[in-house]
């Protein structure tokens, strides 16, 4: 199967940079979540990978070769960039029927990925009458249509109901356990952890993180815990000692620099009864602004 491999890439439009040395690797068998703020260079980095603009340095290879140099692109690599960007006069069916015959797909294709994104029952229906999550149905259709190895999908998610979010979860997911290279953009954090497996982040058009959604979450705020006891501050007293950061709650104590097991050795053996010791789990969310609070860019996404 296909790698994604991005190496110094970069785009500048006139004096202003979009992409900046980027450089790194998308791999099979897992969901690559791709993150950043508004004007991170996302959606341009996805456009340079499939040959949409072209780099002002760099280079961007999908299985080892520029995307335009694949005798079959669409069999090589699907990607949703846009769902609205299809004829509005044309059927969902006569859309992929269009892209299958620069292909030589059967036709029998087509309507196999209808069925698969749920469209079948409106495919001799016109694409201008489609919903937002209809069109985003319709561009994710046109990106499996070759059966391909890599699949790039720009927040996919978008305009979809509840159902269509599972449903995009439980394909992206599906996709990556036949061991496609999958990777997907979203500005919806709680549903990127839900789906991702790796992270690639991105701020001001230069890669912050690459790593693991474990690893990205769990070095994020360690050893924070909220502690609930009748002896409150007895413990607050012990722990005053310790390399710890202490902030009252309106319940009980946030402790900051100590992990649980240490906190309730420490109680334990000072007779202090414990009511709560729960330690605090960061979500990808605080992950997220943490390491992109300095890169934030209030403007138009690129």
């Amino acid at each position: 199967m296909g790698m994604i491999e991005v190496e110094g890439l970069t785009k500048r439009f006139g004096a202003t940079t979009a992409v900046d040395g980027l450089s790194f690797v998308v791999r099979p068998g897992r969901v690559t979540g791709f993150l950043g703020p508004n004007g991170a260079g996302k959606s341009t980095t996805m456009r340079m990978m499939i040959g949409l603009d072209r780099p002002t340095a760099g280079a961007a290879r999908i299985g080892g070769r520029a995307y335009r140099d694949h005798a079959a692109p669409l069999c090589a690599a699907g990607a949703l960039l846009d769902g609205r960007s299809v004829h509005r006069g044309r059927t969902a069916r006569q859309h992929l029927l269009g892209l299958a015959r620069t292909h030589g797909l059967p036709a029998a294709r087509v309507g196999a990925v209808l069925e698969q994104v749920g469209l079948a029952a409106v495919a001799d229906r016109r694409a201008g009458g489609f919903s937002l999550g209809m069109a985003q149905r319709l561009g994710i259709a046109a990106a499996l249509l070759g059966d391909p190895a890599v699949v790039i999908l720009d927040e996919p998610v978008n305009g979809l109901d509840p159902d269509g979010v599972l449903w995009i979860r439980t394909l992206l997911k599906e996709l990556a356990a036949q061991g496609r290279t999958v990777l997907v953009s979203s500005h919806l954090m709680s549903e990127m952890a839900l789906t991702a497996d790796h992270l690639l982040i991105v701020g001001a058009g230069r890669l912050l993180a690459d790593e693991s959604m474990a690893d990205m979450v769990g070095r994020v705020r360690g050893g924070r815990c909220l502690v609930r006891s009748p002896r409150l501050d007895a413990l607050r007293e012990l722990l005053a000692v310790q390399p710890a950061q202490l902030h009252d709650t309106t319940d009980g104590l946030e402790v900051e620099g100590v992990d649980a097991a240490a906190i309730g050795e420490l109680a334990a053996a000072h007779g202090i009864v414990l009511h709560e010791l729960t330690p605090h789990r960061a979500s990808l969310e605080e992950a997220y602004m943490e390491l992109t609070r300095a890169s934030v860019e209030y403007g138009v996404g690129v």
